[in-house]
């Protein structure tokens, strides 16, 4: 005795609907990967192409009623704009925040700003740059 089989010859009937689902969901995420990796890449050239200045911290000193923060910034030449710096109590309440502006024509600026704080500020956080 033999046992029929369940399977259809191949290639008689064409493809099978999982065939068809398949095939569909490659196309699918194709396009979807696509789109993203566009996005991805769009966004990253508007933050680095956009960006004309940035700045960071590279020492602070806490005081009872201020922060001394020593602040190394990069613009472009010409650019004028700001950098909002902000410190924190110990409890992790914000005690101070400034905005510091950077005008002229220098590229890269030095500077030690005093952040006036409203209790002993224990950190100095650069929150960002924008060029006006």
């Amino acid at each position: 005795m033999s046992t029929a089989s369940t399977r259809l010859p191949e290639g008689r009937y064409g493809r099978s609907s999982d065939e068809r689902a398949d095939r569909k969901l490659k196309a699918v995420g194709t396009v979807l990967a696509v789109a993203l990796l566009g996005l991805v890449g769009w966004f990253g050239y508007h933050y680095v192409a956009q960006s004309k200045i940035s700045a960071e911290v590279i020492s602070f000193e806490p005081g009872k009623e201020s922060v001394r923060v020593h602040l190394e910034v990069r613009k472009d030449a010409g650019a004028d704009g700001y950098c909002t710096v902000r410190s924190q109590a110990e409890n992790g309440a914000e005690v101070g925040r400034a905005d510091f502006r950077f005008d002229g024509d220098a590229t890269r600026i030095d500077k030690v700003v005093t952040l006036r704080t409203t209790s002993e500020g224990t950190t100095a956080e650069l929150l960002g740059c924008h060029a006006d």
